[in-house]
């Protein structure tokens, strides 16, 4: 399959060496990485024109609006664009409508899985647009990733990813405070992870993602919180969110509260460039009259 790939960074780059890996003939676009062993055009456009399906893995929804016109433009018709990027409902929604115009099919799928996801080929795959456009994008959804969701009619990928990083964003928080509770309480973390993990107040950041380090499974609190998932990232998200709550007024004080902590976390606090999952040296080292 021919393939053009737009948005070469740290989660397009290695998705699309799957591509590569798995025998696809894959052209790349971006205007700042250049990664090596995938062969790349001059333009968007370029990378666009011919291809089989264009998959787009960009930082926002502005950016997407203005590359989805470029590339819409000169792609065939029948054909799909496949957008990977973490957005807003609506700009999902305008670029599929903008794709629909330009008789090019649209999906947008978001992921979860970070880097080693992305690395790996074990990402999930959230996808909102036609049935017809998900049975294309099959084939590349099994090698990027290990599973792929239809979520319905276009916006509901971006839907489908923001309400689960939310959760994401909400549970991290509690696990890092319940943490330093214990700490507090003089119970061992070992102790603590041994009955949460297998028990009510089990869940991924506990069980799979643990912030405390050398407990459970390895992640990015055993190597100094170097981001797995970055914690502006995960603002980025609940910002989302919380843009989604407000245009749909929908009541969620657990997900502002969060975007507010990641906020504070991140912009004041020394978070940028460190895992999501560093709240826990934050709490750690703070106290109750510090909030």
């Amino acid at each position: 399959m021919k393939i053009g790939f737009i948005g070469l960074g740290n989660m397009g780059a290695p998705m699309a060496a799957n591509l590569v890996k798995a025998g696809h003939d894959v052209t790349g676009f971006d205007m700042v990485a250049k990664p090596d062993g995938i062969p790349l055009a001059t333009s968007a456009a370029a990378a666009a024109k011919d291809a089989d399906i264009v998959i787009t893995m960009l930082p926002n929804g502005a950016i997407l609006r203005t590359v989805a016109a470029e590339i819409h433009a000169v792609m065939k018709a029948g054909v799909l664009h496949l957008d990977c990027s973490t957005v807003d409902v609506d700009s999902a929604r305008d670029v599929a409508q903008s794709a629909e115009n330009a008789k090019v099919l649209a999906m947008d799928a978001p992921v979860s899985g970070g880097i080693g996801g992305a690395s790996a080929g074990t990402l999930t795959f959230m996808a909102g647009g036609t049935k017809a456009g998900f049975a294309m994008a099959k084939a590349l959804f099994d090698i990027m990733g290990q599973k792929a969701v239809h979520c319905g009619p276009s916006g509901n990928g971006q839907a489908a990813k923001i309400c689960n990083n939310m959760i994401l964003g909400v549970t991290m928080i509690a696990t890092c405070e319940a943490f330093n509770l214990a700490d507090k309480l003089g119970l061992d973390r070992q102790a603590m992870f041994d009955v949460v993990s297998t028990s009510s107040g089990a869940s991924w950041s506990m069980n799979a993602y643990c912030p405390a380090p050398n407990i459970g499974p390895k992640s990015p609190a055993d190597n100094d919180y170097t981001p797995g998932f970055a914690a502006e990232l995960m603002l980025k998200d609940l910002r989302l969110s919380q843009m989604a709550a407000e245009a749909t007024d929908a009541d969620t004080p657990m997900g502002a509260a969060a975007t507010a902590l990641y906020k504070t976390f991140v912009e004041d606090e020394g978070g940028l460039g460190r895992d999501f999952s560093a709240m826990l040296p934050r709490f750690s080292a703070r106290s109750r009259k510090d909030s």
